[in-house]
């Protein structure tokens, strides 16, 4: 099985412009990029992928054991860029993927320009003065509804991580791909997701780095954005004018031209 079909890695656009990775959350696929993809691909050579046990990736390539924790998808990152000989990458990590891609950077900061992270967290979980925005209580809950009621979980969830409620087919959308997921892969993938501690990561990335925030997301505080930003030397925080965790379709326009700006700064 080669990387290309075990990720679906498709690439796009201007093929002699600086490379973005795009790389999508739990519960969603490359598909959710579509709306920022055009605008990119006229300036950038563009990336996308699915992560193993997502959308049309190879699912048998999926194990419980190499994806319990975020580390295994950072290798897949690596593993697309060594197929395709990628250098000078600025990958563009929304959501979990944000600690996904700091973990990629880390481990091989050549591979890599710059570090998009969009609507990041290193941990959901609040601890002493970090304030996640979920007791450890409320995570327990999260994942036990999950392993209950997987569509069930997606149906109620998903809007409020959407945000958004006045255009509710957004939320409908995200359920949609909640939906697709083996719940089975979900359940792993969520807890890998909503138990990490990527905190101590965070000092450690070596490239320039835009940390991108909506101005209210349920799932991510403000707070984090701004730790997130004290953390990584040299970081910029920008607050996107959107609401929610997923602005790359709430706010198409505004976080392509975000991540194009900083993409393309030399």
């Amino acid at each position: 099985m080669s990387v290309r079909a075990k990720n679906n890695v498709v690439v796009v656009g201007n093929q002699d412009g600086p490379t973005v990775l795009l790389a999508h959350g739990f519960g969603c696929d490359q598909n959710m990029w579509r709306l920022v993809v055009p605008a990119l691909a006229e300036h950038f050579r563009v990336v996308l992928f699915d992560h193993v046990g997502a959308g049309r990736s190879d699912t048998s390539s999926w194990s419980a054991r190499r994806y319990a924790g975020l580390e295994g998808y950072a290798e897949d990152i690596l593993e697309i860029c060594t197929e395709l000989d990628l250098t000078e990458v600025v990958p563009v990590g929304h959501s979990v993927s944000a600690m996904i891609g700091v973990l990629a950077v880390n481990q091989a900061p050549e591979r890599f320009a710059k570090l998009v992270l969009l609507t990041p967290s290193p941990r959901y979980i609040d601890d002493g003065d970090y304030r996640g925005g979920f007791s450890r209580a409320d995570v327990e809950e999260l994942l036990a509804s999950l392993d209950a009621n997987y569509l069930g979980w997606s149906a109620a969830m998903a809007p409020v991580i959407m945000g958004n409620p006045e255009r509710p087919e957004l939320g409908g959308e995200l359920t949609e791909s909640f939906c697709r997921a083996d719940p089975k892969i979900a359940q792993v993938f969520a807890r890998a997701t909503f138990l990490s501690d990527n905190r101590a990561d965070l000092c450690k990335v070596e490239v320039p780095t835009l940390v991108l925030e909506t101005a209210q997301d349920a799932i991510v505080p403000r707070s984090v954005g701004q730790f997130i930003h004290g953390q990584i030397l040299g970081s910029r925080l920008v607050t996107l004018d959107a609401t929610g965790h997923c602005p790359q379709l709430s706010a198409p326009e505004a976080t392509a031209a975000a991540i194009a700006a900083y993409a393309g700064a030399r």
